[in-house]
């Protein structure tokens, strides 16, 4: 959410960051509502101290003996007490429309952020390793015959409906250690806490990671009022809501593996065939929280511990700033990074590292209490997958592919798989 008091500040400012992101220009609106609200508080802030005034002469008129007065006094104080409470709701009406407004509103790009309309203008900023010369047509990842026997869609859409899949034997054990070995990376080499959260959480949760109120329809609620995450971040970060930290605490730095669920509202017709895109699936995340001054910095920082799983895995991929149009709602810059997929001769996304600045802070309530004292202010949020496990095991799979219908896997998952780094045409390790 935006600091008002900014908006107030350089309206103009404000107006022209929206515009980069295709929004109209909103900070009249936004100022009219506070405005109104500001000055109905006022006037309760009058009304009260005329109240108060009132009531302290209501005992003199009686101790002189002025019924007439005293009489006049009692209901001056009642009508003032009415128009009181009358502005408080007027203000209070005031401001839950301001702040639905805020809340709607995307956070601001910064400066250095490519403009942009949609994924085309993104901009290329590294790219790592070259693609496989494979001597054969390359196949996607659900037609190689070692895959078949362990990525089962019909037993998933029997079970759930389309964007659903079962894996089964080698596949869902390669599965498995992948996410154990991007949790083990992260967490003894990055440094990252692991950390183990629920997959259900309250609104307002979804609400202070920008999920809600705006984008509801992306995901799912329960009857009893609970939301399933759309990813880790939701938890991670809102593990300060409403607290106010010790400056010496940060950074704070979790990673969490989750199952994952999304709607997938927006993507109709795209990506049906395969597990590129689904309702459930697992990822991997990244959160930090950071004082100001070192978001910047941690972004580089958490991109590097992404494309470092990549590295490790063998596979090629860039990494893209997105342009204006691309970005997510809560981010004030993302780096995506792409991995190569032989069976779609492209790349395509697998993370995507966001900072969010003080936009999720300001609706968490999440602030840190400076070292040399003064007065609490807003960390700073940021979250990335590291990474989206489904995804990787695409990328492994199609990147490892043999004309032979075999698949052979990266060496760093050795540890994981009993020793047994190829999956054969027949679904089977060895």
């Amino acid at each position: 959410m935006h600091d008002i008091r900014q908006i107030r500040d350089n309206p103009a400012a404000f107006d022209a960051a929206l515009a980069r992101r295709g929004a109209s220009a909103l900070s009249s609106d936004i100022l009219a509502l506070d405005e109104a609200r500001r000055a109905k508080i006022h006037a309760a802030e009058t009304a009260q101290a005329a109240q108060n005034a009132a009531s302290r002469q209501v005992g003199a008129a009686k101790a002189k003996g002025d019924e007439a007065e005293f009489e006049r006094l009692r209901a001056l104080v009642a009508d003032t007490k009415a128009q009181v409470a009358a502005l408080n709701d007027e203000a209070k009406a005031l401001d839950a429309q301001l702040t639905d407004l805020l809340m709607g509103i995307p956070n601001l790009p910064l400066d250095d952020v490519p403009d942009g309309a949609d994924e085309a203008d993104n901009v290329e900023i590294h790219r790592h390793g070259t693609p496989p010369a494979l001597e054969f047509a390359p196949k996607e990842h659900y037609q190689l015959p070692g895959v078949i026997p362990g990525m089962d869609f019909e037993a998933a859409a029997k079970l759930s409906g389309a964007r659903f899949v079962v894996l089964k034997g080698a596949v869902a054990r390669i599965h498995r250690a992948l996410a154990q070995f991007m949790l083990d990376t992260h967490v003894d080499e990055n440094g990252l806490t692991e950390t183990w959260t629920p997959v259900l959480v309250r609104e307002e949760m979804m609400v202070g990671t920008g999920q809600l109120p705006k984008f509801g329809e992306d995901s799912y609620r329960t009857e009893d009022g609970w939301w399933l995450v759309p990813t880790a971040e939701v938890t991670l970060t809102n593990l300060v809501n409403d607290e106010i930290v010790d400056e010496a605490s940060l950074p704070r730095r979790h990673v969490a593996h989750t199952q994952c669920f999304r709607s997938e509202a927006g993507s109709a017709g795209r990506d049906t065939a395969g597990m590129l895109r689904q309702h459930q699936f697992e990822k991997v995340e990244m959160v930090s929280i950071t004082h100001p001054d070192q978001s910047l910095a941690e972004l580089d920082r958490m991109t590097a511990c992404a494309q470092g799983i990549l590295e490790k895995l063998g596979l090629a991929y860039r990494t893209v700033v997105l342009c204006t149009g691309d970005m997510g709602f809560g981010a004030r810059r993302t780096h995506d990074i792409e991995v190569w997929l032989p069976g779609q001769d492209t790349y395509r996304e697998i993370s995507s590292v966001s900072l969010c600045g003080d936009f999720q802070a300001r609706r968490m309530n999440a602030r840190f209490r400076p070292a040399g004292g003064g007065k609490p202010d807003y960390v700073h949020t940021l979250n990335g997958s590291g990474l989206a496990v489904g995804r990787c095991l695409i990328a492994v799979l199609e990147n490892g592919q043999r004309a032979d219908g075999s698949v052979v896997l990266p060496e760093v998952l050795g540890p994981y798989l009993g020793g047994k780094l190829t999956l054969t045409a027949d679904g089977t390790l060895a």
